[in-house]
């Protein structure tokens, strides 16, 4: 085989579903990671319906400019599952029938006290000389092909199969393909603008070679991406980035929630639960979406005792007790209704803690004095509470996910004064 540095690789996403608007290929983001980390560049992508002659042709092309081809999906039971057939086809090798498969698939039937299908045979057919890739996910066995000039692997398109079998078949083999060491950590910011992160951080930027910051905008988030690289050890990747990132909380301090590359609710679970405090929510605008983000988080009953969704005016007041004058006087997307709101939530539920939040998602529904976008989060805890009025932009759903944001951070940052304070 060629040396390691000559591999060129290409990923041949195979399918139909892959060449409308409904269905997106991740599979070839995860996998031009993972193969990044061994310091092996991904030259080309390629994504081909299920029809034969394409089908081969897209094989055929991809023998001829790669030497290390992932092809992904049609690996299936049903007709259009032809990827197989089409590689055995181009390399002009046999398939070979193998009963160890079909008992492997049958068992996994039974288990579900199903009877195999007859279709899912094809399944236990292999291309002559590849090496089967256990399938602990699916019916669907994967293949590791060494042809002396190309390596070939075959893996299982739905995600929850592909990833599991990567890791666990895949990744050791490639091991013996690394070029070089690399890690990726990810920054995750709120509460600045990324125009403001560029102006307090511009000086930071890495000269060094194989060092590399990349800046990444989302509604009510920044990320800094670090991508560290050494020929020598991981261990020296790890202390070139770790020194940056260092550099980097010096700078931004509490606006970065995250250096591992967790969301906001796992952050706040886990100083909720380190506190040993509670937690209880109260949402108009975002229709649960908050509730949705923090039951998200595993092990999040520990900390979360309730939530209520308060639409109309009469859930305010029936469920929080929000008083009917408030909202008469104010309306109900206002400071005073969303501290009431936080209030109440926390009383109904004996929690540390109640999170709140109010205001218009859009499109419809704003007047000049209150546009849409106009969102008031609120957080309460023993006596007091602090309110927050926001305008965002954007969509509905964006707008849902900004004011859900807000009120998470609120509460990560009256946490983390809490743990400095006391550190003090």
């Amino acid at each position: 085989m060629k040396n390691k540095k000559d591999y060129k690789i290409e990923i041949l996403a195979i399918g139909s579903e892959l060449l409308t608007p409904y269905y997106q290929d991740t599979n070839s983001l995860y996998l031009t990671e993972r193969f990044n980390d061994l310091g092996m560049e991904v030259f080309y992508k390629t994504i081909v319906g299920d029809d034969w002659d394409n089908l081969v042709l897209s094989i055929k092309q991809a023998l001829d400019k790669s030497n290390l081809i992932v092809g992904m999906g049609g690996l299936g039971p049903t007709k259009d599952d032809r990827t197989r057939e089409a590689f055995a086809t181009v390399l002009q090798r046999k398939l070979i029938f193998k009963k160890t498969i079909l008992k492997k698939i049958e068992e996994r039937f039974n288990r579900r006290k199903l009877s195999m299908p007859a279709v899912n045979k094809k399944q236990a057919y292999i291309i002559n000389g590849a090496e089967v890739l256990e399938n602990r996910n699916g019916t669907a066995p994967g293949l590791w092909l060494d042809t002396g000039t190309k390596i070939i692997i075959l893996l299982p398109g739905p995600p929850h199969e592909l990833k599991p079998m990567f890791e666990s078949s895949v990744w050791t083999r490639l091991q013996n393909f690394r070029t070089d060491y690399s890690v990726r950590k990810i920054l995750k910011i709120t509460g600045l603008t990324e125009s403001k992160i560029e102006t307090l951080l511009t000086d930071l930027y890495p000269r060094e070679p194989g060092l590399k910051i990349t800046t990444l905008a989302y509604p009510g988030q920044i990320e800094i991406h670090i991508t560290s690289h050494s020929k020598q050890s991981q261990d020296l990747a790890e202390k070139k980035t770790q020194k940056l990132i260092k550099n980097i909380l010096k700078r931004l301090k509490e606006n970065v929630f995250s250096t591992s590359g967790e969301e906001l609710e796992a952050v706040i679970g886990r100083l909720l639960k380190h506190k040993t405090k509670t937690l209880a929510t109260a949402e108009s605008c975002t229709g649960g979406f908050l509730g949705h983000r923090i039951t998200n988080v595993p092990g999040s009953s520990n900390y979360f005792l309730h939530g209520v969704v308060t639409y109309s005016n009469n859930a305010k007041m029936n469920n929080l007790g929000v008083p009917s004058d408030l909202i008469e006087k104010h309306g109900a997307v206002s400071s005073q209704v969303a501290e009431a709101m936080a209030k109440g939530i926390r009383e109904k539920a004996q929690a540390s803690f109640g999170l709140a939040i109010t205001g218009i998602a859009g499109p419809t529904g704003g007047t000049p004095e209150k546009p849409v976008g106009l969102v008031y989060t609120a957080l309460a805890w023993d006596k007091e509470t602090e309110v927050s009025k926001n305008l965002f932009l954007g969509n509905r759903e964006t707008i849902k996910f900004q004011s859900s944001q807000k009120a998470l951070d609120m509460l990560r940052r009256h946490l983390f004064k809490f743990h400095i304070s006391k550190e003090d």
